[in-house]
């Protein structure tokens, strides 16, 4: 069998160093310097063998001797801890990591007491080897923007930002399991299972069974106000305390929650995480318009804050209501009655190119959080963020077709140019009226876009032999690439024809790339090729002279 890619492995080792609460690369180190067992699916193991109830048969696959040895490392933490090591004993807090001594003791073996059923054996092994190895993944775990040389600062930013979540919690879902996996960690347990009949005692069966978790709050919110006056600084706290911050910040990585407490400590998520609700409310409002005054004056606030203007005035004027109008409603309010009409089309247009336009500024979000206030008659902008928080927290426990659950997004679809331009493209579009392909396809759903009209003009052209070419085949054809830069290689020819915009590869369900190029050869007039290595891949350009090839990549 196929070993894993280095990738798949990094991931598992990243898995069970978080469900266990141990420092990663302890993992990566242990493969490399045991090398065995030999295993059932073609692997080799991290020196993890049977012990108390970890049968045989239980470590014989890769997956199954990291999650073990991950197990294993924990056990021999919380052993080591109980027979007086100190937290420097175990992690060196300056560097982030294990200290020498504790590498070395995991390379001296480890068998563990006839009472700890989830861990298994580790075989002794060379002790600079393991070292070495441990080191290296440290490094390569540490290449990340901005990562700090020295992690001093660390312990007391994890405290710091733990000292604020009871102030910033809200109660939503991500934030609570934040502090879920934070209390598991620090209590040495694999599962949120585990962790709950810990808890059995002070939870109802009832609120158990309810799908609202609300009820774990009070818990949780306690556990963290316990942490400062508990915490050693040994490395299982360490990471249960990171795993916090990375679910809290929602960071992809234990190092990005690294760097993220250097720059701030704080727990304040901010109002960037009502963005969700703010446009879903946006998509509601035209349903529930009805042209009342207090829900005109509402959206028209929202457009005056939206695009900066100075006052009302302003903004009714750029909502098409002119000034004449504005002076003779001042003495004659019918005139503005009149205008109404007129202005509850623009608002509602303005409503409806929120989703697309919104680009996350202070001013659209200020503007929309302010929308939310008046059209809902709240006192204070202090309540219409609550209000959406509220929004919020049933949205992310509401299934598809609930009234709380997300508007489905709406398609705005602009006007086709006359004639296609580098600022212009729509991605969506059709690249010929009424034609098949399309804009996305050319340009990888806008991973690359065209730098220059002749780029653009050249897709046009092929795209109108390309049509042709899909006709006559009788078969939809599927792009795998069109345009891309000089120097993408993200065609599987890795060539730089690519960047003209006229050179395309592509494939037809159920034929193979020899039977496309047969049918092509007799009448297409530009390049022709295929791939021995790729045998469904076919490749056409638009080049003014006959050309045919078969490449081996």
């Amino acid at each position: 069998m196929a070993k894993l890619s280095p990738d798949r492995q990094n991931h598992l080792y990243i898995q069970e160093a978080a469900r266990a609460g141990i420092h990663k690369p302890i993992l990566a180190a242990l493969y490399k310097a045991h090398s065995q067992p030999s295993l059932g699916d073609g692997e080799t193991g991290l020196g993890i063998s049977p012990a108390n109830r970890i049968k045989l048969e239980q470590l014989n696959t890769l997956p199954e001797q990291i999650h073990c040895a991950a197990s294993t490392i924990r056990s021999l933490s919380e052993n080591l801890a109980k027979e007086g090591w100190a937290a420097s004993d175990l992690w060196h807090a300056e560097k982030g990591h294990y200290t020498d001594r504790f590498i070395e003791t995991v390379a001296a073996g480890y068998a563990p007491a006839s009472s700890d059923t989830a861990a298994a054996r580790i075989e002794a092994c060379d002790s600079q080897l393991l070292l070495q190895a441990y080191l290296e993944d440290c490094s390569r775990d540490c290449q990340v923007a901005d990562f700090p040389q020295n992690l001093d600062y660390l312990e007391g930013a994890l405290l710091t930002l733990v000292s604020g979540i009871s102030r910033y919690y809200t109660g939503l879902p991500w934030q609570r399991d934040a502090l879920r996996s934070a209390a598991r960690i620090w209590h040495g347990l694999d599962s949120g299972d585990e962790w709950m009949a810990k808890l059995a005692d002070k939870v109802s069966p009832a609120q158990a069974q309810t799908e609202d978790e609300s009820y774990l709050d009070r818990q949780l919110l306690q556990f963290i106000e316990q942490i400062a006056p508990k915490w050693t600084g040994y490395p299982h706290q360490v990471e249960a305390l990171l795993r916090l911050t990375q679910l809290w910040r929602q960071l992809d990585s234990r190092e990005s929650a690294i760097v993220s407490l250097r720059k701030n400590t704080s727990a304040e998520t901010g109002l960037k995480i009502l963005d969700p609700a703010l446009i879903a409310f946006a998509l509601r409002l035209p349903r529930s318009y009805s042209g009342k005054g207090y829900q005109r004056n509402a959206l028209t606030e929202a457009v005056r804050i939206w695009h900066g203007l100075e006052n009302r005035t302003a903004a009714l004027v750029s909502l098409g209501v002119s000034a004449e109008t504005l002076k003779a409603g001042k003495s004659d309010p019918a005139v503005l009655t009149s205008a109404a009409s007129g202005l509850d089309r623009e608002l509602l247009e303005f409503v409806r190119r929120i989703p697309a336009e919104y680009k996350e500024l202070d001013s659209q979000r200020q503007a929309l959080i302010g929308l939310a206030q008046l059209w809902r008659e709240l006192e204070t902008f202090e309540q219409a963020v609550r209000s959406l928080f509220d929004d919020l927290k049933l949205m992310n426990r509401a299934r598809a077709g609930d009234p709380v659950a997300p508007p489905r997004p709406v398609a705005l679809v602009p006007a086709r140019p006359e004639r296609w331009t580098p600022e212009n493209i729509q991605i969506h579009a059709p690249i010929l009226p009424d034609g098949y392909f399309t804009w996305a396809q050319v340009t990888g759903g806008g991973a690359w876009m065209p730098p220059d009209q002749a780029t653009v003009d050249a897709a046009i052209r092929i795209a109108g032999r390309l049509e042709r070419a899909q006709e006559r085949i009788g078969r939809p054809i599927q792009i795998t690439c069109w345009y891309s830069p000089a120097g993408s290689n993200a065609g599987a020819g890795g060539g730089t024809e690519h960047s003209l915009g006229d050179a395309i590869e592509f494939y037809c369900d159920g034929l193979t790339g020899n039977q496309i190029y047969w049918f092509l050869d007799p009448w297409w007039p530009g390049g022709l090729g295929r791939y021995t290595s790729f045998p469904h891949l076919c490749y056409i350009d638009d080049r003014n002279y006959r050309c045919r090839w078969v490449r081996d990549r």
